[in-house]
């Protein structure tokens, strides 16, 4: 017996798991998500890549360390600023793994500068690129009429702003002529229906000069008058702009391009109009009749969302469509990396190939050919006709073979071929009775009869 057995103990082998490799990345990227599904990281910006899908890659690194960070297409919208090499921002996410390469990232859902706010870079860097462009020299702004009597006005109709400028045109100026374009001045759609605005009157030739208002606000209230494309539509009026954007000391990316800054909405009327008294009061703030019921609509409509958003299913959907789309964004690099490859191989052996044609004599080198190609088209053809002649003898000896084995052959020195009344060819006289009918196949043509008695000398029927 075995000593391990006398003293009660029983060894085993530990059992082995073999997992593959799918399934130990799924079960790490699992784990990984469920530990840190709400981070905040920060770091600085490296290797930034953005795809024609929208979607933002870059790593985000500090001194010894560094880590990959995907946003996706519609958290990379919402960003108030532009993100760049060298940038240090802080990353709001979920950590997880991208199966295909194996490697650690973060699922960004939001970013920040560090230092200044997100709007407040945005509105830095937009304000940087259109001074450099020179949209902002005095050079290049219109003069604005003294005694305009067509004034078109872009702003909120509901808005306390253009109830000061009316105030005021028709206390100073009643011979003036206002048309108003309604549009929002707050939100996401307020860019887009200003813009609208301008190329109205600048379509129509209505006005002789177009105030842009709104009153006060935050940064945020604001922002849609730093639109990039607001501003160079501004700067490509033909039609003199006076910007009349929130309180004194708000200052908006259309206040530089436009052909005049007015301190307020009021004052912006009393320029106008070359009013040379002071402003008697300021602008009223910003009220619109709407405002709540909308801003509930919206508090509502995104609480539905976020229940909706977190739900498991909507979730995982969500998390397979981003790792699909983010590897059709790999395969994308990868195709776009081959391809230039491809071409420079390609353009490499066109230059060599064309290298090879300049001292190339075609003439000579296609005598050579076809004069190989007659002789071999010769020999070709002598093969081929002694291959028929060879051929042509085995048939007829085949066929000479044939015709002396044939049947109709032996019935051509006289034999016949007799057949019973079922077509079963008759070999034996005695299997034949008296009256039965039979065929004889002769050398040419066939004969009937019937069988009328028996031949004395063999002791079969006879035939008559």
């Amino acid at each position: 017996m075995d000593t391990a057995d006398q003293l009660g103990f029983q060894f085993r082998a530990p059992e082995r798991r073999i997992w593959t490799v799918r399934a130990l990345v799924s079960a790490v990227r699992s784990h990984v998500e469920r530990e840190y599904s709400d981070c905040w990281v920060e770091g600085e910006i490296s290797n930034l890549r953005i795809p024609d899908s929208g979607h933002l890659y870059f790593t985000l690194k500090e001194e010894n360390a560094q880590i990959r960070v995907v946003m996706f297409r519609s958290p990379a919208r919402l960003l108030r600023f532009r993100p760049e090499d060298g940038l240090h921002v802080t990353v709001r996410g979920r950590i997880t793994v991208y199966e295909e390469r194996g490697e650690l990232q973060i699922s960004a859902e939001f970013m920040e500068p560090q230092g200044a706010g997100a709007l407040q870079l945005a509105f830095e860097q937009l304000k940087a690129r259109l001074q450099a462009e020179g949209l902002f020299d005095a050079s290049r702004k219109k003069a604005i009429p003294p005694l305009p009597r067509r004034i078109g006005i872009i702003t909120s109709p509901q808005g306390a702003a253009l109830r000061d400028i009316l105030n005021i045109l028709a206390r100073r100026h009643q011979s003036a002529n206002v048309l108003i374009y309604p549009a929002q001045v707050q939100g996401d759609a307020a860019a887009g229906e200003i813009l609208a605005g301008l190329r109205h009157f600048n379509r129509s030739r209505a006005v002789e000069v177009i105030i842009i208002a709104r009153g006060g606000g935050s940064v945020e209230d604001l922002a849609a008058f730093n639109h990039e494309g607001l501003a160079r539509a501004v700067a490509e009026s033909e039609i003199p702009v006076i910007s009349a954007i929130g309180h004194e000391t708000d200052f908006t990316i259309l206040d530089f391009v436009a052909d005049l800054r007015a301190p307020t909405p009021s004052a912006a009327a009393e320029l106008v109009i070359r009013s040379r008294q002071e402003i008697e009061a300021q602008a009223e703030e910003l009220h619109r009749r709407l405002e709540r019921a909308v801003r509930y609509r919206l508090l509502m409509a995104r609480q539905e969302l976020t229940q909706r958003a977190q739900h498991g299913a909507f979730g995982r959907m969500m998390d397979g469509i981003n790792r699909r789309q983010q590897k059709l964004d790999d395969q994308r690099f990868r195709l776009e990396k081959a391809e230039r490859q491809i071409l420079e191989r390609w353009r490499r052996r066109w230059e060599g190939a064309s290298a090879a044609v300049r001292h190339y004599d075609a003439r000579r080198r296609l005598a050579a050919v076809r004069q190989q190609l007659d002789a071999e088209v010769a020999k070709l053809a002598a093969a081929t006709n002694a291959r028929l002649l060879a051929s042509r003898a085995v048939l007829d000896r085949r066929m000479a073979s044939l015709e002396a084995l044939s049947p109709v052959a032996i019935l051509n020195r006289g034999y016949a071929l007799v057949f019973d009344v079922n077509g079963q060819l008759v070999k034996d006289a005695a299997r034949l009775q008296v009256g039965d009918e039979v065929s004889a196949r002769l050398a040419r043509g066939r004969v009937r009869a019937r069988v009328s008695g028996t031949e004395p000398e063999s002791g079969g029927p006879a035939v008559e």
